[in-house]
């Protein structure tokens, strides 16, 4: 019996798992993204698409009941300065207010952040649709 030399390799079993396993992250990727506190963003006339980025980021939220988030986990204000002294100057935050909440949260957010140079803020809004 002699061994015959592969020509070629079947890759359609291969492609097959890659587009199960391609399916499954985008359909878990699309809920991840989409957070797990609601908030209500506010409108804006220039609202910009995030762009994506290799840096871990931080999320912030405040929701409509003026709670706090820190990666959607309910802190208190305490807890949420303890949370931002640790990080690094270099990373990436992105605050989340529902369009309800009190300006004083607001400002205490980025007291904060300036409190501890955190100076990569990105403030998410909606675009206004007419």
């Amino acid at each position: 019996m002699t061994m015959r030399a592969f020509d070629q390799i079947n890759v359609i079993p291969f492609i097959d798992i890659m587009l199960v396993l391609l399916t499954i992250v985008l359909t878990t990727a699309s809920f991840v993204s989409q957070g797990l506190i609601e908030v209500t963003l506010p409108e804006t006339e220039t609202a910009e698409a995030a762009t994506p980025t290799d840096e871990k980021i931080i999320e912030l939220s405040i929701n409509s009941r003026q709670q706090i988030f820190f990666t959607d986990q309910l802190v208190t204000e305490a807890e949420l300065e303890q949370r931002l002294k640790t990080l690094n100057k270099e990373s990436v935050i992105v605050l989340r207010v529902d369009e309800s909440v009190r300006f004083k949260h607001f400002v205490f957010i980025v007291d904060m952040l300036k409190k501890y140079q955190l100076e990569k803020l990105s403030i998410l809004t909606r675009k206004h649709t007419q």
